[in-house]
């Protein structure tokens, strides 16, 4: 049918031991009656509350405040709660373009199926290159926390110092951290319904601990138990006194990355119980829990520790890179600070297995698309998810860490920077691109106009804003690690620099399968996907130009 997905599954084999590419021939069953194709995820399995314990896993609010406070505190101070609020705005504007976009077509594919059918597909690939690379990366910063939070753990209840040195020893490290990459990707390839269930006790569990730790500093400030026991401040809240530019960009883009990872529950629109409804709602649930949680921490942290530069303040950099481990047993002793250790462990591991859906599934609607190779649209017929897809995510994130940390002990941090700015870039190009892909509908009505065109407009602007400074910024050596090439900061080629490579693969794609390119695989008029068949529909095979004519 023209304009239809080329997608091929690559099924099992007869002996059990390779995929085999099975090119199907549409049938009756692949589309449903409202003009949506399957491409072969489970259906049903998802509802707006584990949709969005799903998305709240992905942003692992444990494993971000660890990475992130002290960043944000270094940059702007008590200002940090007035931060994330800031940063929240323009994913929550987003937030309705994403709803608005998944709506008219629940893909997999979310933000590179949305902007290519707005812009094109070369618009479309780059934005769905900024999706896959920045979430392959953070995978391997992931596994990578969970190894030390792992050996601390352990050190604690075994009352050994030694054992969490382990963490520090370079050969054990690498070990370990394919160990967890590997762990997280068994557990997503086993299903959405084995995902579902897993992150439900994970999120539970450190979202009880967090919260708790966050009342308990509250408590302890107003009694006067911690080092600083500041009073509550509504300055706290506003953005707009008392920060330079550049430090208020670099908190925003920190507050950004914070609340990165939401769009998961959109992401899984093929496979909620209701793919037009669901989703959204999730998303809107789950990006206002994480904000309620941020503000709460935040606050909590300042009134006890403060944000002084000794002790246990905040602005310590001997404490930058993990703010519990140094308030923890302050706050809640002895036994309340493992169960911290142990939530912020389950938050990691949690957003770990977590990550690689929206990888996964993003690579897999480019590969049914014909925008990366055929291979990584493979379905598992078992477990009906994009077997193909999370091992390519798993050994590209692994690759990535050992190389890494072979070359650099700091280069995480600079990824870490660098993402915030690849974030702006895909969530961005998304929010422009619903007010494109919507634009002869805009003005028919009031509702029309705010979640069409004004929210997804202001959300857009802003995170573009944000993108072009903090490009600019990163040339600056002094940003992240202070590590540079030829003078030139070292996140400035983690984040633009790996767009940068983007295009040099797209024009590599285009030269190898034009299909895509030539807007015969994904068009405006391809129709959204459903999710109630066990296999995906295929094509004749990419064989060029007229294939699809």
């Amino acid at each position: 049918m023209t304009g239809t997905p080329a997608a091929q599954i690559f099924a099992r084999g007869p002996k059990g031991n390779r995929f085999k590419a099975q090119p199907l021939v549409p049938h009756r069953d692949d589309t449903a009656s409202d003009g949506v194709l399957s491409k072969g995820l489970a259906s049903g399995a998802v509802g707006t509350v584990s949709g969005a314990i799903l998305g709240i896993a992905c942003v692992a609010p444990g494993y971000t405040l660890t990475a992130s406070v002290g960043l944000i505190v270094a940059a702007v101070g008590l200002k940090m709660p007035a931060i994330f609020v800031f940063g929240f705005i323009p994913m929550f504007l987003t937030a309705f373009a994403y709803r608005e976009l998944n709506a008219d077509s629940p893909d997999c594919g979310a933000s590179f199926t949305w902007s290519t059918k707005a812009f094109g597909p070369y618009v479309g690939w780059m934005c769905g290159w900024g999706m896959v690379i920045a979430t392959v990366i953070v995978l391997s910063n992931l596994a990578a926390v969970a190894v030390q939070f792992f050996y601390l753990l352990l050190a604690g209840m075994f009352d050994s110092p030694g054992i969490a040195a382990l963490g520090a020893n370079r050969w054990v490290d690498i070990a370990s951290t394919l160990v967890f990459i590997a762990g997280a990707t068994w557990v997503s390839s086993r299903g959405i319904q084995t995902s579902e269930r897993v992150q439900g006790l994970l999120v539970c569990f450190q979202m009880t601990v967090i919260l708790g730790f966050g009342v308990a500093a509250i408590v302890g400030a107003i009694r006067g138990h911690g080092p600083a026991n500041l009073s509550f401040n509504l300055g706290w809240f506003d953005p707009f006194s008392g920060l330079a530019m550049g430090a208020f960009v670099i908190g925003v883009t920190g507050s950004i990355f914070s609340f990165w990872g939401w769009d998961t529950c959109l992401t899984l629109g093929e496979e909620c119980t209701d793919p037009k409804k669901v989703p959204g709602r999730a998303g809107v649930l789950c990006v206002v829990s994480i904000l309620l949680t941020y503000l709460l921490v935040s606050v909590a942290m300042m009134m006890y520790a403060g944000v002084g530069s000794e002790g246990p303040g905040l602005g310590n950099p001997d404490n930058s890179e993990n703010v519990f481990g140094a308030l923890a047993r302050p706050v809640l002793g002895p036994w309340g600070s493992q169960l911290l250790f142990v939530g912020i462990l389950a938050s990691t591991l949690s957003s770990l297995q977590t990550t690689f859906l929206p990888a996964s599934r993003c690579m897999l609607a480019m590969g049914a698309y014909r925008a990366f190779p055929q291979r990584f649209s493979a379905v598992s017929p078992r477990f009906q998810v994009p077997l193909f897809s999370t091992i390519a995510a798993a050994v590209a994130s692994g690759a990535f860490y050992t190389l890494a940390r072979l070359l650099s002990e700091r280069t995480l941090l600079d990824t870490i920077a660098a993402l915030g700015m690849l974030v702006c870039w895909y969530y961005g190009i998304t929010a422009f691109a619903c007010m494109w892909y919507f634009r002869k509908e805009l003005f028919r009505s009031l509702r029309n106009v705010a979640f069409k065109f004004v929210c997804p407009l202001l959300g857009g602007m802003m995170l573009l804003l944000v993108f072009a400074v903090s490009v600019h910024e990163s040339m600056d050596p002094r940003h992240g690690s202070g590590a540079s090439i030829a003078g030139v900061g070292l996140v400035f080629y983690l984040g633009f620099g790996i767009l940068l490579l983007g295009v040099v693969l797209m024009v590599v794609m285009r030269v190898r399968q034009p299909g895509f390119f030539l807007g015969h695989t994904l068009t405006p008029s391809t129709p959204a996907l459903t999710d109630d068949a066990a296999v995906a529909t295929a094509s004749q095979p990419d064989a060029g130009p007229d294939e699809h004519r």
